[in-house]
């Protein structure tokens, strides 16, 4: 489709505002990131182990990453605006289960189901793929996400402070506000904008072997993985550290925490001020490189025994700079492989990056103790960095062989 040169906000007919876009990416960073501050409160209202707790970000991390395999296809089927208001309304129900759980147990089986609101994450950028070309798309992702930067970056103080003055169910209570404010806007201002399917619904899965066979998209989809793995296992792993490592308050954990959203900023605005000039892959490998110097740096400082709140989570401000380098490059990518499967590679390169942020964060999770320090944490964000290295390393070889061909 060529580029959208009208957009009034509040009117379907035309492509829908900028912050409605930015709204829908990201609100699946704020209901993923906004409550950990209140883990060690919520752990005692529920009378259970930390260890328990934690589960609520793997979980919500595994879901939605099955959720972003079944998304894409079902949009690319019935379209964009139908499956945003339908998930959109069931993420309101499952945060009403949260703030009602009678017990743990019953509070994680509805934190899994809060995981539905991956759909906006997902179809905010396929909807950003259906109107703009590969780099004008990366650099609109770009704005975007440098919009949405700013959640991550405040969410966690705003929830230390809801915690500490209201409780922890005022967090959830602020997430059914905001699912109420999304399914608004998309009811207002976001009109259809993929092209109708032929296929049926089965058809529209069948075509995952078309991506899965693409060896750019995986390479893409990869580096995107790894690269966000990094952070990741900082969400699994960061809480622990600030609070038994540290000895921070929910409060100065929250005003820490943030940190990497700072970097994130940053990353998102050279994306999309950037991104038509250099091209996705040069950005993709300046974020990766970004983030594997912060991870390392980390992991070095550790080891001389100088570890400290503002050099831990100083370097996660480098992490935070190549995931908003690579994340918005390097989706755009794996969603110009295959345009007409713009919604299904969305979903599917969510999932692997997704999938894969749940098993870093319980990774992280399990392995920090006090004896161990954050020592397993960094090391994991270290590796992680490395892999992402490699992933853009092998799209890079790809592309010279198609050339040469």
């Amino acid at each position: 489709m060529d580029k959208p040169t009208k957009v009034r906000f509040l009117d379907r007919s035309t492509p829908p505002h900028i912050s409605t876009l930015i709204l829908l990416a990201g609100v699946s960073a704020m209901v993923m990131n906004m409550f950990l501050p209140s883990l060690p409160n919520m752990t005692a209202y529920f009378e259970t182990d930390y260890s328990v707790m934690q589960l609520s970000v793997a979980l919500y991390l595994a879901v939605s990453a099955v959720m972003q395999t079944i998304i894409g296809p079902i949009s690319d089927n019935l379209g964009r605006r139908r499956v945003l208001l339908w998930g959109i309304g069931l993420f309101m129900l499952a945060t009403l289960g949260c703030i009602y759980a009678p017990n743990a147990e019953v509070f994680l089986v509805f934190r899994m189901s809060q995981a539905v609101v991956a759909v906006a994450m997902v179809l905010s950028r396929a909807v950003i793929r259906d109107l703009y070309d590969q780099d004008h798309s990366a650099s609109m992702i770009g704005y975007v996400t440098m919009g949405m930067a700013v959640v991550p970056m405040v969410s966690p103080g705003l929830g230390g402070l809801l915690d500490e003055a209201f409780g922890w169910k005022s967090v959830f209570w602020f997430f059914f506000a905001i699912g109420g404010l999304m399914m608004w806007l998309v009811y207002v201002d976001l009109g259809e904008t993929a092209q109708k399917s032929s296929k049926s619904l089965i058809g529209q899965f069948k075509e995952y072997p078309e991506l899965l066979k693409s060896p750019r998209f995986w390479g893409y989809s990869l580096a995107a993985a790894f690269c966000s793995g990094s952070f990741f296992a900082y969400l699994g792993g960061a809480p622990f550290v600030g609070t038994v490592v540290f000895g921070m308050g929910p409060s100065e954990l929250g005003f820490y925490f943030g940190a990497p959203a700072i970097g994130y900023f940053l990353g998102n605005f050279l994306s999309g001020r950037y991104a038509t000039t250099f091209g996705v892959n040069k950005l993709v490998l300046w974020g990766c490189i970004a983030n594997a110097t912060g991870t390392f740096a980390s992991l070095m400082i550790f080891v001389a025994g100088l570890g400290t709140p503002l050099s831990f989570f100083g370097m996660m401000v480098f992490v935070g700079l190549g995931n908003g380098l690579v994340i918005p490059n390097a989706t755009a990518g794996m969603l110009s492989v295959r345009p007409h499967l713009a919604g299904t590679a969305s979903g599917l390169g969510g999932a692997i990056m997704i999938g894969g942020g749940a098993a870093l964060s319980a990774l992280a999770g399990l392995l920090l103790t006090p004896e161990t320090g954050a020592f397993p944490l960094v090391g994991i964000m270290c590796a992680t960095g490395v892999c992402a290295l490699l992933a853009i390393g092998a799209v890079y070889r790809r592309e010279r062989r198609l050339a040469v061909a």
